[in-house]
Parts: structure tokens; sequence; C-alpha cells
């Protein structure tokens, strides 16, 4: 399986579909099926049975996964949207870097 091009806390553009053009963070990555969650994006509304966490039950806003294809990584200088590099550093490690400004993205 192929490394994907977006991590845990990336900043990231959605490149298609309903919240084309807008941005958020990255909360989690879902590895196995090629989708991450984005903050705020692709809301979905979610209809909960009462429990001990929300014995009010009702219908609850939460983010739906995004297909990992329609993100990509905001470019740290620029802030658009950018592909990914990875080249060794100095120090002889392993980085990501932007496509567009070359600058390496933490």
């Amino acid at each position: 399986m192929s490394k994907l091009h977006i991590k845990k806390g990336d900043t990231v553009m959605v490149l298609a579909g309903e919240d084309k053009g807008r941005k958020g963070r990255v909360l989690q990555v879902l590895v196995d099926k090629n989708k991450a969650i984005v903050e705020g994006l692709n809301m979905i509304s979610k209809h909960v049975k009462p429990n001990a966490a929300n014995p009010q039950g009702g219908v609850e806003k939460k983010e739906a996964p995004i297909h990992i294809s329609n993100l990509n990584v905001v470019d740290p200088k620029s802030g658009k949207a950018t592909r990914i590099g990875r080249r060794l550093n100095s120090e002889g490690k392993l980085v990501r870097y932007s496509k567009k400004s070359g600058e390496e993205i933490k």
C-alpha cells in the first residue's frame, strides 16, 4: 500500500464536491478507506437515540469522511492548494515539500 500525501493536522483544501474551495484542518485519516475527516467540512445530520452521553437524543451535526483524491494540502507560503513531493533534507531525513513553492511542510 502506498503512502498518503495527507497527515493528521494538515490544512487542506477541498478540490471537488459540495465544499469545493473550502479549507480545513484534518482531524483523522482513515488509511484503510483512503479517506480523511476535515474539521467543519462535509457536515451530515446524524439521528441519535438517547443514551448516557446524550440523554435528550435528537439530530447531531458531524463531519463525514472525504476521499483523499478530493483533497490537496495548502501551501504554507501562498495559502493555495499544492501537490506534495518527498525529498531528503540536510539531515538526510525524508520530508514532505510543496511542489508550488518548494517549501518544507511541517
